[in-house]
């Protein structure tokens, strides 16, 4: 039985349509929904291709580098593949997921994006008496705009260095590359949560030993976290992005130690809070400093663009400073979701 995938004709204009990934042109030209029922169900169109050239990336029978390369056809999936390896790397231990309520898909370099700033008298949960006027939440956007950031690195290696290196082998500095762009995404993040987007939103700070909060300074005890916690309402405190030391501060507090909250890390590998928020630590965040956020309200993702190569280098054997970026920005929804708690 011959399959449309077979006969393609694959070419660099692939690459370049506006509002198009490549995979997305590959499906519309070779839609996966006709191979129901197939032995290729399961498959996308890029994997479909890779069977067409017989093309293993994966395990220790993978193919060599050069095996792109046999034919002009082939080798125009090369910048796909690397594209999707860098992406892995990218989301294989990526936390943006955990601390983002949203992920907003928007096509240029400067954002504008929504705010809903309640004042007091706003907040307060009043009935409404028959005939009375229905309490109003306005939706404004943004004074100012949010600025997107591309993050990337120079891929430089020539050909010949690289040819004959197994597509294992070399998936793994692709992932390598993939996983710094998104401690840089990270980092982006960090710093619209604590000092705003630009909309004079930044993050309300509070110091341990210094009303509301108990306890000592430069000391984190469970009685200051509790307070902490305390001023998130109507919000919840969720989720915690913590330094390296005080991850460890709180990992040696008793409350951390109860044979439950051990259990479920040894368990799952997921550290949870006696308070219930989800526990991420990261090197993006200031020593000393420990992030609360309601992940449902806090924080908004803006993607300018999914990893990109410079396929023209890639396609013609030109790797030789060849980069591979991401745009992203990120963007404060509710400013009272967030808050930071300093050591």
């Amino acid at each position: 039985m011959a399959y449309h995938y077979e006969n393609l004709k694959l070419e660099k204009g692939m690459y370049g349509r506006s509002g198009r990934s490549f995979s997305q042109t590959l499906e519309e030209l070779d839609p996966s929904e006709h191979y129901r029922g197939t032995p290729l169900e399961g498959l996308d169109a890029f994997q479909r291709q890779l069977k067409r050239f017989d093309i293993r990336v994966k395990g220790a029978g993978s193919d060599m580098v050069e095996k792109f390369f046999h034919t002009t056809d082939s080798a125009v999936l090369f910048p796909e593949f690397v594209s999707r390896v860098v992406r892995q790397g990218l989301e294989e231990e990526s936390i943006l997921p955990d601390i983002t309520a949203t992920v907003t898909s928007f096509d240029g370099m400067d954002y504008r994006s929504i705010a809903s700033v309640p004042t007091e008298e706003e907040k307060a949960l009043r009935r409404v008496e028959e005939g009375a006027a229905i309490p109003e939440t306005t939706i404004r956007t943004q004074e100012n705009l949010v600025r997107l950031h591309k993050r990337g690195r120079m891929l430089v290696a020539s050909y010949e260095a690289i040819r004959f290196q197994r597509l294992d082998l070399f998936s793994v500095t692709l992932r390598q590359i993939g996983a710094y762009i998104g401690r840089m995404h990270l980092q982006d993040a960090v710093d619209v949560i604590t000092n705003g987007d630009g909309n004079d939103n930044a993050a309300e700070v509070f110091t341990v030993g210094t009303p509301p909060i108990s306890g000592s300074a430069k000391t984190l005890d469970y009685g200051a976290l509790l307070d902490f916690w305390s001023q998130f309402d109507p919000y919840t405190m969720n989720t915690m992005l913590v330094s390296s030391d005080v991850m460890l501060s709180l990992l040696k507090l008793s409350e951390f130690q109860n044979p439950l909250t051990g259990l479920n890390f040894q368990g799952t590998g997921t550290l949870t809070t006696p308070l219930g928020a989800k526990l991420l630590r990261s090197s993006a965040v200031p020593q000393g400093t420990l992030i609360g956020l309601d992940r449902h309200y806090a924080l908004e993702q803006i993607c300018g663009s999914e990893v990109t190569v410079e396929y023209d280098k890639l396609i013609d054997r030109q790797l030789e400073r060849a980069a591979i970026t991401s745009i992203s920005g990120f963007a404060k929804l509710f400013p009272e979701a967030s808050k930071v708690l300093k050591v």
